[in-house]
């Protein structure tokens, strides 16, 4: 079994407090039903959705010195907005997972499988 993050993009202009509740509740309803039906079927290992960019602390070295830096990392047009780590016996699986996360969450999402363990 491999695993593989799943995560959620947004575009730069997306703002969560312009989504009618009713919707918003049905996005999170999906996504829940989503979480369930992987917790059930045995894939899930973990999952979490982030606060906006803005939020964001970056901590970096320059010229030896830890620095610390209020922001998000990089200007873009997307962002990183919540993402599940699952737990699936190849790509195909992991696809098919974020074909159903992406219907859920109604945003795009990457999958990307997790490096190997480093041989003992």
């Amino acid at each position: 079994m491999s695993e593989y993050m799943l995560s959620v993009h947004h575009t730069g202009d997306f703002d969560p407090s312009a989504i009618d509740e009713a919707e918003m509740q049905e996005r999170f309803a999906a996504v829940d039903a989503f979480n369930q039906r992987a917790m059930a079927e045995g894939v899930w290992v973990f999952a979490g959705g982030l606060m906006m960019p803005d939020t964001a602390t970056v901590v970096r070295v320059r010229e030896g010195e830890v620095v610390l830096t209020d922001g998000p990392f990089a200007e873009t047009k997307e962002f990183l907005g919540g993402f599940w780590v699952i737990k699936v016996a190849n790509l195909d699986e992991a696809l098919a997972w974020a074909q159903l996360a992406t219907v859920a969450c109604a945003a795009p999402v990457e999958v990307r499988p997790f490096q190997g363990e480093p041989e003992a």
